[in-house]
């Protein structure tokens, strides 16, 4: 298949291309700059730049573009930018579509459990109800979006990222120095639940959906087996071979992240992948240790 790719330059994306490759597909780049590269197409999702003639005859875009969540504290400005990058390339990807005279099939477009909100032990799937907070504000509006472009007659998902784990980047990446050292341990009670997928299975996931014509709408792309965040750290630290004993207290996190630490540190969000499993999906890594094995092997 013939597939563009936005975000190409984030944590999924620098591995998703080249996957997808070895898959036997064509893959582009939606890029901020000027053509630099054969397999590059120049867009300003801000100011709604991007020819549809780029866009024609492509089989499938990926949309993971959008700004760092937990890239600094959210101010208000911050949080301006987090929603419009999301919904601005949204926008600027329908706008080309509609415009396209070979209209692509199928976009699939990054969201995330977050989605759901803090929910406690709620076992949660691609039917339950939407959280409360600014997260679950953000995945609404994203996933929202799409509406529009279904309205084209694209097939579209929405992939409801769990925590990726990759020692290159990610959460993971920004625990790592810390539980290398023996500095590491919970985050407030531990108690709460989190929903994570080793960065294999989510390529391998995201190429499901795109060859699963079968699947539309909301897609958990999580492990199925979620931890608590006294297991998570637990585990990484046997991996590791290091204590885990310094917990971080919850009123600490919000002091050092504000908001942002109720929403992406301490919300508990329990979340099964219902539909890739229902459609056939195995995944290669269901443990949580053994993911962290091959993930810092």
């Amino acid at each position: 298949m013939k597939i563009v790719v936005t975000g190409a330059s984030g944590l999924i994306g620098t591995a998703l291309v080249p996957y997808l490759r070895k898959q036997g597909h064509e893959v582009a780049r939606l890029v901020r700059t000027r053509k630099v590269a054969a397999d590059a197409i120049y867009w300003d999702p801000d100011n709604g730049e991007l020819n549809p003639h780029d866009l024609s005859g492509f089989d499938t875009i990926i949309h993971l573009a959008g700004a760092n969540v937990a890239e600094g504290r959210w101010t208000e400005k911050r949080k301006r930018l987090i929603l419009e990058s999301r919904v601005y390339g949204l926008r600027t990807l329908t706008e080309a579509i509609r415009g396209c005279a070979e209209k692509p099939t199928t976009l699939i477009s990054a969201s995330a459990t977050g989605f759901y909100g803090d929910r406690g032990d709620d076992f949660l799937d691609e039917t339950s109800e939407s959280g409360t907070g600014f997260l679950a504000e953000v995945c609404r509006e994203w996933e929202g979006g799409l509406r529009e472009v279904e309205s084209t007659g694209l097939r579209t998902a929405s992939l409801r990222l769990g925590i990726v784990l990759s020692s290159n980047g990610g959460a993971l990446g920004k625990m790592l120095p810390a539980f290398k050292c023996g500095a590491g341990g919970r985050l407030g009670s531990g108690k709460q639940w989190m929903s994570w997928i080793s960065k294999v299975d989510l390529l391998r996931v995201i190429n499901h959906v795109i060859v699963e014509h079968s699947i539309h709408g909301p897609v958990n792309a999580v492990a199925p087996q979620p931890v608590t965040n006294e297991e998570f750290t637990k585990t990484l630290a046997r991996v590791l071979k290091r204590p885990a004993v310094l917990p971080v207290p919850a009123f600490m996190l919000r002091l050092l992240f504000g908001q942002m630490a109720d929403e992406a540190l301490l919300a508990s969000a329990r979340v099964k992948p219902q539909v890739v499993q229902s459609s056939g999906f195995s995944f290669t890594h269901e443990r949580l240790e053994h993911a962290l094995q091959s993930v810092l092997s």
